[in-house]
Order: structure tokens, then C-alpha cells, then sequence
């Protein structure tokens, strides 16, 4: 009996553990997300971990980044292309660990320029350290 108990006291705390981490990679998506259609260049810079790296594929800003000054730099251009602009998030889907959470979007930015975008994040705690934006121009979402 002392033994059943036991597990289930380890179980409830493996569940627990998972709840807490479940859902705060695709809020921090969700955050920066926002926080791109805003041109929020500060919030959206502070979002990376060290060694962090941007891979943009496609477009004009295809390339892939890994100095901060580099991917702020490729950010503001994103920035002033597309002026004032919104974001809709199409679907998010998250998975997530004790190591970490991925978090992969099809979202539309409309702005000057409508771009849809296939957008994978890699979070580590709170700091995003790699991420994928693929110009998505056929996606019909």
C-alpha cells in the first residue's frame, strides 16, 4: 500500500510538472508574435537567449542570423517594410518538455506587404533560441 501511494504521489508531480511547462512556450510565441505586428524592435530583440540563431527563408531578408546586433538589424528592416501591420495566428501548436518547447505557427502579417509565414520557435525557460521563419506566400490560411 505504502508503495502505491508512492507512485501516485510521483505521478501527480510528473503531471504537475508537465501542466506548469504546458502552454508558456505558445504564450511566448503568442507574445512575440503580437509583439512583431506592433514593431516592438526592444521586446522582440530582448526575446533572445545567448547564441541564439534566425533562420529567414525566403523573401528579401532570406539568410541566416546569429549576432544580436545582425538579427536586430534584419528585424528593423521587417519593420519598416511593412509599416503599421497586424498578425493572424492561423494555428499554433506546441511541445514541450522540461527542456524546453518548440512552438510551430502559420501566421499572416498584413501590413504594406500581406506575408504568411511558417514560424517555429525554439524556447529554452523564457529565452528563444532558434527560430525558423518561412516565407509561406502559396499557404491559404
Amino acid at each position: 500500500m505504502r508503495l502505491s501511494t508512492l507512485a501516485a504521489t510521483f505521478v501527480l508531480i510528473a503531471a504537475s510538472g508537465s501542466a506548469a511547462l504546458a502552454g508558456s512556450a505558445e504564450d511566448l510565441a503568442r507574445s512575440r508574435i503580437a509583439a512583431i505586428a506592433g514593431g516592438d524592435l526592444a521586446g522582440v530583440s530582448a526575446a533572445y537567449g545567448p547564441g541564439a540563431t534566425l533562420h529567414w527563408v525566403g523573401g528579401p531578408l532570406d539568410g541566416t542570423y546569429s549576432q544580436p546586433g545582425t538579427i536586430k538589424e534584419i528585424w528593423s528592416k521587417f519593420f519598416a517594410a511593412q509599416g503599421t501591420q497586424t498578425a493572424t495566428i492561423a494555428m499554433a501548436v506546441e511541445a514541450a518538455n522540461p527542456k524546453g518547447g518548440t512552438v510551430t505557427a502559420d501566421v499572416t502579417f498584413a501590413g504594406k506587404n500581406t506575408v504568411k509565414v511558417r514560424y517555429v520557435l525554439l524556447y529554452r525557460g523564457d529565452r528563444l533560441v532558434d527560430e525558423i521563419w518561412q516565407v509561406n506566400p502559396t499557404a491559404t490560411y
